[in-house]
């Protein structure tokens, strides 16, 4: 499942707040019943206040759902745009190297940690010396 998402799943990876919806009514104290586009047919559209953000002028930094790739079971690929770092953990018998990965449509701050073999199977473009 490395480098594939879904949308609201909690996690670095997952889009914080995704565009600007209407709020149809109140259910019950503590929920609200969203006005979601037909792109997001498949998910409830009855949020807790928790996962609302009360938009106060119109950001523009929106993500916006036409621009992401969504499957039918709302999950999208991530592939990796550059190595930003790398690092060795040593432990007793060997040597583990580590890289910094950007991923597409994320800044260097959300980066991951991934191991050399995950890249060398996966991503090995990405590699200067990817005959390790």
């Amino acid at each position: 499942m490395r480098g594939v998402h879904r949308f609201g799943v909690h996690g670095k990876f997952a889009p914080h707040y995704v565009g600007l919806y209407k709020v149809l009514e109140w259910c019950g104290s503590v929920a609200y019943h969203i006005q979601l586009p037909d792109i997001l047919s498949a998910i409830h559209n009855v949020f807790l206040v928790s996962q609302l953000k009360k938009c106060l002028r119109v950001p523009d930094e929106v993500v916006e759902i036409e621009g992401l790739p969504l499957q039918p079971d709302l999950s999208y690929i991530e592939h990796p745009v550059k190595i930003l770092d790398e690092k060795e953990r040593v432990t007793r018998n060997k040597v583990v190297r580590f890289y910094k990965v950007q991923w597409q449509n994320h800044l260097e701050d959300e980066a991951t940690w991934e191991q050399e073999n995950c890249i060398l199977e996966n991503y090995p473009h990405l590699l200067p010396n990817a005959s390790r």
